[in-house]
């Protein structure tokens, strides 16, 4: 015999409302998890129990990624409706209530990313925020592991061209040194002693005739003191003989 169709209404026991609503609840994001792995499908599941409490289940892609996508067909469906004539304005109402409800999910999922607000999270949706919060970590150290890379390329490049400065410029100062060093030694042997001696000879004064000269003053003196005595000898004969 087949199973009778059983009508779909609310469970008026409250026990029997609550245990129907966890194996319904974990059953349909089973079908979603199922779906997407299965299809390769972009699945986002949220639930909202009696009480106000959130079930969520998202594919691979993040729920924000999955909303967004969801609004950008919505705006497109909205804008074909907007270019007819008889629009709606109960639409805007519609609009107001969904973005807040954006609104709403993203400053829960930021208090979530803050650690804060987690006690209504069930273990599958903490392993979820665990494992979006170590994607956004690993992004954010390859980008900073990429810019240390390029910072330390830059210094490297910088210290290679200071480097090369400093050996050309003291390649210059040896130059120098050995340029002042050879004038220093060329300035020494100009000014040295015997320098004035071996480039500019001394005259060779005349030959004098010693001698001869010698002779004659000798023969003088002589002549002289010869007078001198024959005068203290004889002094009034040699005035007789000059009178």
């Amino acid at each position: 015999m087949g199973r009778g169709k059983v009508q779909l209404k609310r469970i008026e026991n409250k026990i029997n409302r609550q245990v129907t609503f966890s194996k319904r609840r974990c059953g349909l994001l089973k079908k979603a998890h199922e779906i997407s792995v299965l299809c390769d499908a972009e699945v986002a599941l949220i639930v909202f129990s009696h009480k106000g409490k959130l079930f969520e289940y998202s594919s691979d892609s993040s729920m924000e990624n999955i909303l967004e996508r969801y609004e950008r067909y919505s705006y497109a469906e909205r804008r074909l409706i907007a270019n007819n004539p008889e629009t709606d304005p109960g639409d805007w109402t519609l609009e107001y209530t969904k973005l807040k409800a954006k609104i709403e999910l993203l400053q829960r999922n930021h208090r979530h990313y803050m650690g804060e607000d987690l006690d209504s999270m069930s273990l599958k949706d903490l392993q979820n925020l665990e494992q979006q919060l170590d994607n956004a970590l690993k992004h954010i150290r390859s980008r900073k592991n990429q810019l240390m890379y390029e910072s330390i390329s830059e210094l490297q490049k910088k210290e290679k061209a200071i480097q090369e400065q400093n050996n050309m410029l003291t390649k210059k100062i040896k130059e120098k040194e050995k340029i002042m060093s050879q004038h220093a030694q060329w300035e020494q042997q100009n000014d040295g002693p015997n320098s004035a001696t071996f480039l500019f000879p001394q005259p060779i004064p005349p030959c004098l005739n010693v001698s001869g000269t010698l002779e004659e003053e000798t023969e003088e003196a002589r002549r002289n003191e010869l007078d001198l005595t024959l005068d203290s000898l004889f002094p009034c004969h040699l005035g007789c003989f000059a009178a």
